[in-house]
């Protein structure tokens, strides 16, 4: 029962992310063509709230929902990597018009070819799980 609180979550934030048009394939194509200005507003927007929340975070110590300690460690600064994989992840989010979390959404409001995309998501997970080791971090 401790979980259905996430569940709540999720689907608000679902229906956020419906409402907002951040899940059309027509804005995320609108956006990689630089045609419209809403998508870079929301993810400016969101960068710019989750900088002002980490701030707070670390300031006060804030503790998760569960009470635990939040940690936020330093990222290592290795660009080659963060170049490769933000255009691996960037072309599938423009072939696809979803990024992972949308793709519930999309499935969810009955955009059922979504579930292809899904099915390779999860199994791209699975085959970067298997090969982790052996990429450069």
């Amino acid at each position: 029962m401790k979980g259905f609180r996430f569940i709540w979550i999720g689907i608000i934030f679902g229906i956020i992310l419906t409402k907002s048009e951040v899940i059309s394939w027509y804005r995320i194509q609108e956006m990689f063509r630089f045609q419209d200005f809403h998508m870079y507003g929301v993810i400016g927007s969101a960068v710019i709230l989750g900088a002002v929340i980490i701030r707070i975070i670390k300031a006060r110590q804030v503790k998760s929902i569960l009470g635990e300690p939040i940690g936020i460690d330093p990222k290592p600064k290795n660009y080659t990597s963060a170049l490769v994989g933000g255009s691996i992840f960037g072309l599938g989010w423009a072939l696809t018009g979803a990024c992972p979390g949308p793709i519930y959404i999309l499935i969810g409001n009955g955009f059922l070819p979504y579930l292809v995309v899904l099915f390779f998501a999860v199994i791209g997970a699975f085959t970067y799980g298997l090969i982790r080791s052996r990429l450069p971090h």
